[in-house]
C-alpha cells in the first residue's frame, strides 16, 4: 500500500473563510477520497496560519489579544470540515506547541547550514502579503496583488535566508515536468528563478512585531510569518520528533502533494523548497495551483458587497450542492466567475431538474413495477474516465462526464418511455420496459459510485435507495 501526503495552504485567520479557500479544500478532499478508495494510505492535512503583522493588527483592531483572536477565527476554519464534509486527518495551528518546536528546529537546521545570517535592511513591505517586495512586484507604490494597501518602507535589522544560493538547485528541481501543475505555473516559477533571486528576510524585530515564534538564540527577533507557516506542512506530521513515524511514512517515503492558489508559486515552489533543501529534507513531489473565483467579473470584496460565503451556500443549498458548484462550475486552474444568480441557476438546472429528477423518476418506476432490489451486473459499470480526469486535476471535466451520463439516461427515458411501455397490453413491450427500468436502476448505482468523491452524501443516498428498493426523499428540493 502506497502512502500519500496531501495538504492545503494554511490561511490567515484575519477573516472568515471565503469561497476561494472552500474551492481549495474541496479539491483536496476529492483527491484524498479517490486515493483512499483505491486502497492507498492517505494523510490529508489542513490548518491555519496565526502569526504575523496582519493577525496582530487585526486583533488590535478587534480589541482582543492575538491568541484569543486566533482561537476564535481558527474555529471558523475548523467548521469547514463538517460544513463541506471534508475528510482531512489533521488540522495544524501554527500557535500550537508542537508547531513552535518544529519551526525552531527548521530555523536551527538552516542556520547550521549557514543559510541564515543577520543584516540591516531597508525595503518596501506589503502587509497583505506579509513580505518585502522587489521593484518588479510593485506598481504605483503598491503591491501588484494588494493594490488597496500602500507599501510600508521598513528599515530594521533582520535575519535573512540565502535564497540566491539555491538558484541552480531550484532550477534542477523545477526541471521535472510534473513538479508543478498546471505547466504554465512551472514555467512561471522557472522564469522567477531565472530573473534572479534575492535573499529574503526570515525575521522581524520583536519590538515592532511581538506576535510570532521567537528566533532561537535571539530574543530580540521573531520569525517571519512565512518561514514559520510553511513549516506547518511537516509539523502536522509530528516532525521533528516523529514519535508516530508519520513524517517518515508520508513525507520522507511517501508521495507528497500540496494544493495552493495561483498567487502562491513563489512561496510554495521556491521559498519552501529552498528551506527544505537547506534543512536536508525531501522536497515536495508536486504542487497543484488553482485559479481565483471572482464575482460579477470583479474581485470579491466586502466594500463591493459581492463576497460569497461557503457557509451561506451550505445553509441555502446544502453541502453536496455547494461541493458540486465548486467542482463543476469553477475551472480547476483558470480564474472563474461566480454570482449568486448563476449558482442558483446551476442548482435548479443540474441538481433539481437534472440528477435529483432522474433519481426520483427511476426509483418511482422501480418501486412501482419491480418486486424487489435490482441485482447489479457487470453490464453497467462506472465511468473510468472520471478517475482519469481527477488524476489530471480536471475536476470539472470529471463532473461533466457524470452529468453526460445523467443526460443520456434522461434521454433514454424520454425516447423509450418505459413508464408507458410497462402498461402495454403486449407482453413483449412490458418485458422490454421492465428490462429498461432495471438497466436504469443499475445506471443510478454506477452514477452514485462515480459521484462518491465529489458528493459523498448524495452518492450514499442513491446507493441506499437502489439497495433497499426505496424512492429517496427529494435530493435537491426546488428553491
Amino acid at each position: 500500500m502506497s502512502a500519500r501526503y496531501l495538504t492545503t495552504t494554511l490561511p490567515y485567520v484575519n477573516a472568515d473563510p471565503h469561497i476561494g479557500f472552500a474551492l481549495e479544500v474541496v479539491q483536496a478532499d476529492v483527491l484524498a477520497r479517490i486515493w483512499r478508495a483505491r486502497g492507498e494510505d492517505v494523510f490529508f492535512s489542513m490548518g491555519t496560519d496565526e502569526h504575523g503583522q496582519k493577525i496582530y493588527e487585526a486583533a488590535q483592531k478587534a480589541g482582543e489579544g492575538p491568541q484569543v483572536y486566533s482561537d476564535r477565527y481558527a474555529e471558523e476554519f475548523k467548521k469547514l470540515k463538517d460544513a463541506l464534509d471534508l475528510s482531512n486527518d489533521a488540522f495544524i495551528r501554527t500557535t500550537s506547541p508542537g508547531h513552535r518546536e518544529a519551526a525552531q528546529e527548521m530555523w536551527k537546521r538552516c542556520f547550521e547550514n549557514q543559510d541564515i545570517e543577520k543584516r540591516t535592511f531597508t525595503g518596501m513591505y506589503c502587509v497583505g502579503c506579509e513580505s518585502f517586495k522587489t521593484e518588479k512586484e510593485t506598481a504605483d507604490g503598491h503591491c501588484v496583488i494588494h493594490t488597496n494597501l500602500p507599501l510600508q518602507e521598513i528599515s530594521e535589522e533582520n535575519y535573512f535566508f540565502k535564497f540566491k544560493k539555491y538558484e541552480k538547485r531550484l532550477l534542477d528541481y523545477l526541471s521535472r515536468p510534473d513538479v508543478v501543475i498546471p505547466e504554465w505555473r512551472r514555467e512561471e516559477a522557472i522564469a522567477f528563478v531565472q530573473g534572479g533571486l534575492e535573499d529574503f528576510s526570515v525575521s522581524r524585530e520583536k519590538a515592532r512585531l511581538p506576535w510570532g515564534i521567537p528566533v532561537p538564540g535571539d530574543d530580540t527577533q521573531v520569525m517571519y510569518v512565512w518561514f514559520d507557516a510553511l513549516t506547518g506542512y511537516i509539523s502536522t506530521l509530528g516532525w521533528p520528533s516523529d514519535a508516530e513515524r508519520k513524517f517518515q511514512k508520508f513525507w520522507a517515503d511517501g508521495v507528497t502533494l500540496q494544493v495552493a492558489g495561483k498567487d502562491q508559486v513563489r512561496f510554495q515552489s521556491l521559498m519552501w523548497q529552498a528551506m527544505l533543501m537547506s534543512a536536508g529534507i525531501k522536497t515536495t513531489d508536486r504542487v497543484f495551483y488553482h485559479g481565483f473565483i471572482n464575482s460579477g467579473r470583479q474581485k470579491m470584496s466586502k466594500s463591493l458587497g459581492n463576497v460569497i460565503s461557503p457557509y451561506d451556500l451550505v445553509a441555502k443549498y446544502g453541502t453536496d450542492a455547494t461541493r458540486y458548484i465548486l467542482l463543476r462550475h469553477v475551472s480547476p486552474v483558470e480564474d472563474s466567475d461566480l454570482t449568486l444568480e448563476a449558482i442558483h441557476d446551476h442548482y435548479t438546472a443540474h441538481l433539481t431538474n437534472g440528477l435529483g429528477n432522474l433519481v426520483a423518476r427511476v426509483m418511482q418506476m422501480a418501486t412501482t413495477h419491480l418486486q424487489g432490489p435490482v441485482e447489479m451486473t457487470k453490464e453497467t459499470q462506472s465511468d473510468v474516465s472520471v478517475t482519469a480526469y481527477i488524476e489530471r486535476f480536471e475536476f470539472n471535466r470529471a463532473m461533466d462526464s457524470i452529468w453526460e451520463r445523467v443526460g443520456h439516461d434522461d434521454a433514454l427515458i424520454a425516447i423509450k418511455r418505459p413508464f408507458a411501455g410497462i402498461k402495454s397490453g403486449e407482453e413483449s413491450v412490458r418485458n422490454e420496459a421492465l428490462l429498461l427500468i432495471k438497466k436504469l436502476v443499475r445506471e443510478l448505482n454506477a452514477i452514485a459510485i462515480d459521484l462518491e468523491p465529489f458528493m459523498p452524501s448524495t452518492s450514499a443516498q442513491i446507493k441506499e435507495a437502489v439497495l433497499t428498493h426505496k424512492k429517496p426523499e427529494n435530493l435537491f428540493p426546488r428553491l
